[in-house]
């Protein structure tokens, strides 16, 4: 029993030997091992390293890092969150100024003293400069922001090409970097806009445009959300070298069907890139189409060793792209794809909204063009390149309403803002000048509804009730009343003369607020006494410069909305002018009145003819005896160019064809004839008379010459064809006279 006591007892003692020596040891292991990797750590901040290699246990900081989309990531740290700010800031290898914006990198001191003015330089001998880039210099020299004199510009625009940085293209621009700096007027690029259209080349097409632009703002396509400076770039559309200057096609919707869905539920035609960037979703599309209602067709039959690369499914995709006209499915199409390229940009894009396709967006991180001010909630659908497989489900669910009004809305950011090169300069002016003058800048609802913001200049009023526009969004009733604007360019000689019954019968009208009379005539203002008596003020403005232009100016004492435009030869009576106001009311937006003339095509002189003869249809209402709205004034003597406005002037004709041309421009609409009155005739007075221009025979002749002006400077022809006219309740109708509230003008 004693023996077996001593040897567990000794059993113990030497187990517990044991473990101790064995604890001991491993920390002794691992306080060494700890000084090594310090002693290592040491060298290797003072330069030196082991020869040997060490053998440490593998370390897992993180068994399985969390998911983070791709468009989040910002380096290799998945676990960090990165702000949005933060990420558009890290990349700093791309360009300098990164964190510029309007109040740190743009002097607002330039455009107090003579408004937003737009300097571009002067041509260089020798430069080469692509047709797209010149479209744009031609836009802004022919816009009203244009100046030739450097002293006097907000903004500066280079001469020098740098709309296409890609360096295997034959556009691109070598030495740019030192022709750039040399400018004297460059200033690190401070208060300048550099256009992009194409930056990087292959294989990672950065969007590095190969210069420094140091503080100018950066009017480029395809750029990413993290390179674009919000409130200082604007992301402008990809569009191809045979886009028109001027102009441009109207788009492809000419009724509202109803319901509004077509042929084909969701299309896309184009190039399939086997590998490098932007691939992955054009080599997915297969997944998605099933020729039947999803029509999706990709070929990777491009590039010099297409063949070299091609994989299992090229032949079949190319067959089946061949099968189908990209044109019959744009025009058959509810919506079309609009899947990255190379670049973030697609020319599908342009082409979707001209076709009254609802643009679906395949384009993870591209800020869409106009964003600053255009919602495209309203006119496409933002997809996600991950969720390709969900996009014909989502499609499928949207309601045929909403349908429709995406697609109306793609027609009216088509032709605003995007059909031609003209308008996305002035867009892009226009939302720059918005930022430099914020108190008066347009919001959202102006830029969004029709008219768009290029025809409403905020200049004008910053309250949306003073535009013609907007009286049905905002609730507000059209003005009661008017005021009678006479141009009068014959002297006084008697009281008999047509202009003194006309002004008598004007101001008998219940709408008749106050009649001015705009004194054009070389002689000297009539006395008081002169003017018949009536029950409203008479106010006679004598011209300081007496031209056919000055009767659109936006005079101060005009206090109405409405505008009564008459010429002194003009016979009217205070039925008519009660009627025809009565009609504007309820189409303010619209020139409504009385003597209609039309426009027509000569197939045999190719050019556009004016006629007054009576027919059919019509497509203006002369401003002899017209009602309209006082904001065109505004637009005629701040939108149009001096150039269309000196033709007037010099001609001293055609200024009422070029005011019809501006509304119908801004309304997409035609004007407005009440009542068949052919007793309306140009007045045809003494030889001596200044008003004696309808009796001259070069009259006609300079009336075609101006149409054809006027088309030309605005790119298309605006002017619209009715066959409407408005007439008075029972017009004509064989029942008692005393039925009817406008019983004199069928009298006359």
């Amino acid at each position: 029993m004693q023996a077996k006591k001593r040897y567990f007892t000794l059993l113990s003692a030497g187990t517990f030997v044991v473990l101790l020596f064995y604890l001991g040891g491993v920390q002794f292991r691992a306080s060494r091992n700890q000084s090594r990797r310090e002693a290592h750590g040491s060298s290797s901040r003072n330069g030196l390293q082991h020869p040997g290699p060490e053998h440490y246990w593998p370390r897992f900081p993180d068994a399985l890092r969390p998911f983070v989309p791709w468009d989040q990531l910002e380096s290799e740290d998945y676990g960090v969150h990165t702000a949005p700010r933060q990420k558009r800031d890290a990349n700093v290898s791309l360009y300098k100024g990164k964190k510029c914006r309007m109040e740190s990198c743009f002097d607002f001191a330039l455009c107090q003293k003579n408004g937003f003015k737009v300097y571009v330089y002067p041509q260089q001998k020798g430069e080469k400069i692509a047709e797209s880039y010149q479209n744009i210099l031609a836009a802004i020299e022919g816009s009203r922001f244009y100046t030739s004199d450097p002293s006097q510009a907000c903004l500066f625009v280079l001469s020098l090409d740098t709309l296409d940085r890609d360096q295997l293209s034959p556009q691109y621009v070598h030495n740019l970097r030192s022709k750039v700096q040399s400018l004297h007027l460059w200033n690190n690029g401070r208060n300048h806009l550099v256009f992009n259209l194409y930056s990087g080349t292959w294989p990672d097409y950065t969007e590095d445009v190969g210069f420094d632009i140091g503080q100018a703002m950066l009017a480029k396509a395809s750029i990413s959300t993290e390179n674009f400076r919000p409130k200082f770039d604007v992301s402008i559309p990809l569009f191809s070298k045979d886009h028109p200057r001027t102009g441009g096609e109207k788009g492809f919707l000419r009724f509202n069907t109803i319901p509004p869905l077509r042929k084909y539920m969701l299309v896309f035609k184009g190039k399939r890139y086997l590998t490098g960037i932007g691939s992955d979703t054009r080599n997915a599309l297969y997944h998605v189409h099933n020729g039947e209602d999803v029509v999706l067709l990709t070929t990777c039959k491009h590039g010099k060793d297409w063949q070299k690369h091609k994989d299992s499914r090229c032949d079949r995709d190319n067959a089946e792209y061949e099968k189908y006209d990209y044109r019959e499915m744009l025009h058959n199409a509810t919506f079309c794809l609009v899947p990255r390229g190379r670049r973030l940009g697609s020319f599908r894009f342009l082409e979707a909204l001209q076709a009254a396709c609802v643009p679906v967006m395949l384009s993870n991180g591209w800020e869409l063009p106009f964003s600053e001010v255009i919602d495209w909630n309203q006119a496409a659908v933002i997809g996600d390149e991950r969720l390709l497989l969900q996009i014909p489900s989502t499609i499928r669910s949207i309601h045929q309403d909403k349908i429709l009004a995406l697609r109306q809305q793609t027609q009216f950011l088509w032709e605003a803002y995007f059909s031609s090169v003209e308008k996305i300069v002035l867009t892009t002016l226009e939302i720059i000048q918005d930022r430099i003058f914020k108190h008066i800048s347009r919001n959202s609802l102006i830029w969004n509804k029709h008219p768009g913001g290029l025809f409403v200049l905020p200049q004008y009023s910053s309250y949306l009730g003073d535009f013609p526009y907007y009286y049905a969004n905002l609730g507000v009733k059209p003005p009661s009343k008017f005021t009678a604007v006479i141009h009068a360019v014959t002297p006084l000689v008697s009281q008999s003369q047509p202009v003194l019954k006309l002004l008598v019968a004007v101001a008998k009208s219940q709408y008749c607020a106050q009649i001015i009379v705009l004194w054009n005539c070389d002689k000297p203002l009539p006395a008081k006494h002169r003017w018949p008596a009536t029950a409203v003020p008479v106010i006679v403005i004598e011209g300081e410069i007496k031209v056919m232009s000055s009767r659109f100016l936006p005079y101060e004492n005009i206090v109405t909305d409405a505008v009564l435009s008459l010429d002194e030869d003009t016979v009217l009576s205070t039925t008519e002018v009660d009627f025809a106001f009565t009609v504007w009311q309820s189409f303010p937006e619209r020139i409504v009145g009385y003597p209609a003339r039309s426009h027509f095509w000569d197939n045999t002189k190719e050019r556009w003819g004016y006629t007054s003869k009576w027919t059919n249809d019509y497509s203006m209402v002369l401003t002899g005896a017209a009602v309209y709205h006082k904001y065109y004034h505004y637009l005629y003597t701040h939108y149009l160019p001096a150039s269309l406005k000196n033709m007037v002037d010099q001609l001293a004709n055609c200024e009422d064809i070029l005011m019809n041309f501006l509304v119908s421009a801004v309304t997409k609409l035609p004007p407005i004839k009440v009542t068949q009155k052919k007793q309306y005739k140009e007045t045809m007075m003494g030889q001596t008379s200044r008003a004696s221009r309808w009796a001259d025979p070069d009259h006609f002749a300079q009336r075609q010459s101006c149409m054809n002006t006027f088309a030309s400077w605005f790119g298309y022809m605006p002017l619209i064809h009715s066959q409407m006219r408005l007439d008075p309740v029972l017009f004509k109708d064989q029942v008692s006279i005393l039925r009817k509230k406008y019983r004199d003008i069928e009298r006359l």
